[in-house]
């Protein structure tokens, strides 16, 4: 793969560097801050080879990629010029909704040490392991170090989190850090231990000081950098620009810090210690619920970003209680039945495209990425994305039942399993896990094989090239009023095309504006607007070219008629003319379905997609 090539591309298409406010990376897929996400050509995007797909949602464009997008990232920033996408400004946050900034905050916190927690915790699986098969003894300093070592990661994640949340709340990152560092401090923890067991409290300032402890928490540390997040400005308005360079930071210090160890720590201690209660409850009375829902919604939560609301849910409860019955277990299965779902696709296409696809990322799900095969192949044809829920909620139920969970933080997929040995060794959490997985993949892949997948496009030799060499006119093809490329109607981002409501057909992103007829007829309609024509052809079909989304709002400019509504056609006569760059410009796509939309007057309508077509091409068939 052409990495440089490929950012240039994505980068031109999402509206060039000047439309890009920053940019990140998760494990597949890269993570745009746009000024205005309608100057990005999503569609064109999308069928750019290399792309998986393309998500729009919890305030940030989304770029699948797969495992190569570290190395597209990289060729990207070095492009454009970038920045990391936590560096947003204000503005641009201000234009999202709240749920859309809570989703992009918590990403931008979590996805950057992702990789520190799942390392870490696949080394604690790892010590658990060798424990358990007695190759080291507790006692020994093997274990210790190693086992100290898996401890780093989550014992220091204040620290890490003041880092990332710095970067969200847009404040001095290494101050916020000191914040961190202060909460885990030596001679706290220690003043800690010593009033809990002495009964005395901590005073500063004649107020009593929370005697919480601090490491593996969540919640204390961001709510701490949020309040950060209006004491350094402030601090930064009301120090003399002599004095700024240590009055700012000694000023915030001395606000941020006593607050957080007096007021905001103790409250989001309880704050998780409610959220624990409540899970608590919940793994008491319906502890099938949970891994229910999360076993079987996975996918959806992965599609709007919600995913990453349950990742501090998870590690509040490993801090508390030691171990996750929340985020894990729920999404291992999900994980697995994703997979096993592309997989059948592999194993029952007859088209080599698709199965290589299929099998290639319904393996990488397997493993814990889910992107390339859900956008790839499991959204794209729907059914094999209801088999993945079908699976991944009985095999959620299952678990629940069984009280399956995790005892370490590690990435959600088949290699996380040593997690789920007990503390003492116990085997049998890990026993109903494996079953658990077993059933996400067996219900799966068996329903994923069931409902096949519908492969709408079909080979270009299906029509009649002979006689389009020959431009005769056939009764039942449809020739092709566009030049540009046909797509498929699922990738128009519009349901009442992408999902066949109008009709069967084709989508054309033109490469000139202008639209020929596509067979001889009569136009029966045409709007005052000038962006959609209906016509009735002399065969007997009704076909609708709607050049644009949402096009209607331009009420008719930067479109041109050729023709009135009730005008006789032939064949290639000029319908109307439209200006791509000025449409654009206004923030619409020009994306344009070509609908037969009496589709069910026949058995099926065959079309040709994936290839760039012109003008008179054969294009539909009707069957």
């Amino acid at each position: 793969m052409d990495y440089k090539n490929l950012a240039a591309i994505i980068l031109e298409k999402v509206g060039g560097k000047e439309n890009v406010s920053s940019v990140t990376h998760c494990a597949t897929r890269l993570r745009f801050n746009l000024k205005d996400d309608k100057e990005a050509e999503t569609t064109a995007i999308k069928n750019t080879k290399g792309v998986v797909g393309v998500v729009n949602s919890g305030g940030q464009y989304q770029v699948i990629i797969g495992n190569d997008v570290s190395d597209v990232y990289k060729q990207l920033v070095e492009l454009g010029n970038l920045s990391d996408a936590s560096n947003t400004n204000a503005k641009e946050d201000d234009d999202k909704g709240v749920i859309a900034k809570v989703l992009d905050t918590i990403a931008g916190m979590f996805t950057p040490i992702v990789p520190v927690l799942a390392g870490a915790g696949m080394l604690k699986a790892l010590v658990t392991l060798l424990i358990t098969f007695k190759l080291v003894t507790p006692q020994s300093q093997n274990y210790q170090i190693l086992d100290f070592m898996g401890d780093s990661g989550f014992y220091f994640l204040p620290i890490l989190l003041a880092s990332t949340a710095a970067k969200k709340f847009k404040v001095n990152q290494y101050l916020a850090m000191v914040i961190g560092g202060i909460l885990l401090h030596p001679t706290f923890i220690s003043m800690v231990k010593t009033a809990k067991q002495t009964g005395q409290a901590i005073d500063f300032i004649g107020l009593h000081v929370g005697l919480v402890t601090y490491s593996t928490t969540v919640i204390p540390i961001i709510l701490a950098i949020w309040f950060m997040s209006y004491v350094e400005p402030f601090a930064n308005r009301i120090t003399p620009k002599s004095i700024r360079i240590f009055g700012v930071p000694l000023l915030t210090l001395l606000i941020v810090a006593p607050v957080t160890l007096i007021a905001i720590g103790p409250l989001g201690n309880y704050l998780g210690i409610g959220l624990g209660a409540m899970i608590a409850f919940l793994d008491s009375h319906v502890s099938w619920l949970v891994p229910t829902l999360v076993g079987a919604f996975t996918p959806l939560l992965v599609m709007t970003g919600m995913h990453y609301g349950l990742i501090p849910i998870g590690i509040n409860m490993l801090a508390t209680k030691g171990y996750d019955t929340v985020a894990g277990p729920g999404m291992m299965v999900s994980n697995i039945a994703q997979g096993a779902a592309a997989l059948a696709v592999a194993l029952r296409t007859k088209n080599a495209n698709i199965k290589t696809l299929a099998s290639s990322t319904g393996i990488t799900a397997i493993l814990g990425i889910t992107e390339p095969a859900l956008y790839g192949v499991n959204l794209r044809y729907k059914r094999p994305l209801i088999a993945s829920i079908i699976g991944g909620g009985v095999a959620g139920l299952f678990i629940g039942i069984m009280g399956v969970r995790r005892y370490a933080q590690v990435s959600p997929s088949l290699e996380s399993l040593p997690a789920y040995i007990g503390p003492h060794g116990g085997f049998a959490v890990l026993i109903n896990a494996i079953i658990g997985c077993v059933l996400a993949f067996v219900i799966s892949f068996a329903v994923s094989f069931i409902l096949g997948i519908k492969e709408e496009s079909v080979e270009e030799t299906k029509i009649d090239t002979a006689e389009t060499k020959r431009d005769v006119i056939s009764n039942d093809v449809i020739y092709s009023p566009l030049k540009g490329k046909a797509v498929e109607l699922k990738e128009v981002d519009d349901a009442v095309f992408s999902e066949g409501i109008l009709g069967k057909g084709v989508a054309i992103i033109p490469a000139e504006g202008k639209v020929f007829a596509p067979i001889d007829g009569t136009v029966t309609a045409f709007f005052d607007t000038h962006h959609a024509i209906g016509i009735t052809g002399a065969n007997g079909s009704e076909i609708l070219i709607h050049v644009g989304i949402d096009t209607v709002n331009l009420g008719g400019r930067h479109y041109t008629s050729k023709v009135k509504k009730g005008q006789i056609i032939k064949k290639g006569d000029l319908l109307l003319e439209f200006d791509i760059d000025r449409i654009k410009e206004a923030g619409y796509d020009t994306i344009t379905p070509f609908i037969v939309t009496n589709s069910a007057d026949y058995k099926d309508v065959l079309s040709i997609t994936g290839k760039d077509v012109e003008v008179g091409e054969a294009l539909l068939k009707l069957a």
